[in-house]
């Protein structure tokens, strides 16, 4: 077997893109933060952040004093956590207790490195020539990958539970794990659908599945290639599994302040919590991103080709895939904001007495479909 030789350029420009695409994400984080709140107030009618700005120094001029809309109330928050005391309780089990933050977060961050959030570019000229692609790993099962890595972050949740040797943070990681277990079948089994009717397992494949003219079906402008159009049921279905995987309202039990006061993170202060904080929403940019893949065409849009000739038009694809997933984003605040927290028997009972089974319902209408049409 000849392997290929990879050049330094190449190596550069995969680092570069890794470091753009996740400090990309760790700068959208204190925006989604400013963002929740400043629309949390607008829905409650309060004012939200609005005091924290620049210091009143004489050598910013003009700008001395000028509270900049409460712009950098996270900056300030990332300040207040980093000189909390990082504190352990005194019977807790201190090895687990220290890496369950870690198995939150880091779990999320993979995930999202299956995702592409474009098609990619031709770089250099010649033989040095490569193709960077708008991927950080691409992977033949990256819809399997994407799936397993995402679900280990629950374990990190049950074991801040059960090393805090806390009562209400037990009961929160019991939740946690009953919680997954109840919704993410039913969110497999609907992009199983997915992936039967596209034919493949790799993420890429599937949004281009999505640009691909159908005659059997109307198509308006192309929109109705989106498998938001051909599999509303499973569309639906994914959209509430991932506000339950990512424990947002109204399924926030672990946390669920009222009864547990904080859940599983309860005896967690200082940049580990920070590390619960920042899973949560590293996830619900992940599950945005999937939703975008998966449903809604990806880096595509109706009229600019899903595999561009040149670098400046492929640079539309990570635009176009950002704006859908900022789009999502705003859903998730506005939901939590919007709707009550469920009972948790009717948590239960949503996952397994209605979503499995229609999500069964719509993966054997799927099968028996493609049967017909292929005939």
């Amino acid at each position: 077997m000849i392997l290929a030789k990879t050049s330094f350029a190449e190596i550069a420009a995969n680092a570069l893109m890794v470091i753009v695409a996740f400090g990309a994400i760790m700068s959208l984080v204190p925006m989604l933060v400013y963002l929740e709140r400043k629309i949390c107030a607008w829905i409650q009618h309060r004012a939200g952040p609005n005091k924290v700005g620049l210091p009143n120094w004489r050598i910013l001029g003009p700008l001395a004093g000028w509270h900049a809309y409460g712009l950098l109330q996270p900056l300030a928050d990332v300040v207040k956590l980093l000189f909390k005391e990082d504190f352990t309780p005194r019977r807790a089990d201190r090895i687990l207790f220290f890496i369950a933050p870690a198995l939150v977060f880091v779990p999320v961050a993979l995930a999202f490195s299956v995702i592409p959030f474009g098609w990619g570019a031709w770089f250099g000229e010649g033989e040095d020539a490569f193709f960077l692609k708008y991927q950080i790993a691409d992977i033949g099962a990256g819809v399997l990958f994407a799936f397993a890595v995402s679900s280990v972050a629950v374990h990190g949740l049950t074991l801040a539970g059960w090393s805090s040797y806390n009562k209400y943070s037990q009961m929160g990681a019991v939740r946690a794990s009953a919680q997954l277990i109840s919704y993410e079948a039913a969110m497999f089994m609907a992009v199983l659908a997915v992936v039967m009717q596209a034919g493949s397992l790799k993420l890429d494949d599937i949004v281009i599945n999505q640009t691909t003219l159908r005659p059997e079906l109307l198509n308006l402008w192309g929109l109705l290639n989106w498998n938001l159009f051909h599999q509303p049921f499973a569309f639906v279905i994914f959209v509430i599994c991932a506000f339950a995987e990512t424990n947002r309202l109204p399924f926030d039990f672990p946390e669920a302040e009222p009864e547990l006061i904080a859940g599983y993170h309860l005896e967690y202060g200082s940049m580990k919590f920070g590390l619960f904080f920042l899973g949560e929403y590293f996830g619900m940019v992940v599950q945005c991103a999937l939703i975008t893949t998966l449903f809604l065409g990806g880096w595509t849009l109706p009229g600019i080709p899903a595999k561009p000739d040149t670098f400046w038009m492929s640079l539309t694809g990570p635009i176009i895939f950002s704006v859908k997933v900022f789009i999502l984003l705003m859903l998730f605040i506005q939901v939590r904001w919007t709707l009550p927290r469920f009972r948790f028997d009717q948590l239960m009972s949503l996952g397994w007495k209605r979503l499995i089974p229609f999500a069964l319902l719509n993966l054997a209408g799927t099968a028996v479909l493609g049967v017909v049409l292929s005939r």
